[in-house]
């Protein structure tokens, strides 16, 4: 939504390594043995584009990516080095002409430290779960909250605490906790210092 406002392009970074993740699971990939998840990397053809479209080759698996057992799976994919290398360095060519929204757990420490405005979103453990549940209820899979919870505190101790890129607030970053905004104040409040600096450049 921010990049609609903004006519930019949104880069769910993500989902690319969620549709890393379900190739792997897919082809009966080992997510243990590095060297297999990252040579899969290498030659997967993940692609985004607008729309929030997420494909691997020419199909489209943007509501595939969302499935638990992807959730279940995807920090440990994420934290092999080669891994993120290969999809960080695709993340980076994507957004290298500007007028990008990219999303993720280590943009503004590692795939853009130099990004112009870094927002670092955070919400309670349950409010989470409450969203993440109400979305895949949408897309047609009922899951227990209270499962959901366990699987987020578990992920955000795995990315917090993985040698490679770990979860952490970059530095100059804004904290937005959205515990309690609608995701209209949400965007309103993104939208609001995102145009702050664009004005700042039009006046130079």
């Amino acid at each position: 939504m921010v990049a609609e406002r903004l006519g930019y392009l949104h880069i769910d970074t993500g989902a690319m390594y969620r549709a890393l993740t379900l190739l792997a699971l897919e082809e009966g990939v080992r997510l243990d043995d590095v060297e297999q998840v990252s040579r899969l990397a290498r030659k997967s053809g993940i692609r985004l584009e607008r729309a929030n479209r997420v494909l691997i080759g020419d199909r489209d698996v943007t509501s595939e990516v969302r499935d638990p057992r992807v959730t279940q799976h995807v920090s440990r994919v994420s934290s092999y080095p080669h891994v993120r290398e290969v999809l960080v360095r695709l993340q980076r060519r994507l957004a290298e002409h500007g007028g990008a929204v990219l999303e993720g757990r280590d943009i503004g420490t590692v795939v853009l430290p130099d990004a112009e405005l870094k927002i670092f979103l955070t919400a309670s453990l349950g409010e989470r779960a409450r969203r993440r549940a109400k979305e895949l209820a949408e897309s047609g899979r009922a899951v227990d909250p209270e499962v959901l919870q366990e699987d987020l505190a578990e992920r955000d101790r795995l990315d917090s605490t993985r040698a490679v890129s770990p979860l952490k607030k970059a530095p100059g970053a804004l904290v937005l906790d959205t515990t309690d905004l609608t995701i209209e104040e949400q965007v309103e409040l993104i939208v609001k210092e995102a145009r702050k600096i664009i004005e700042g450049k039009d006046e130079r």
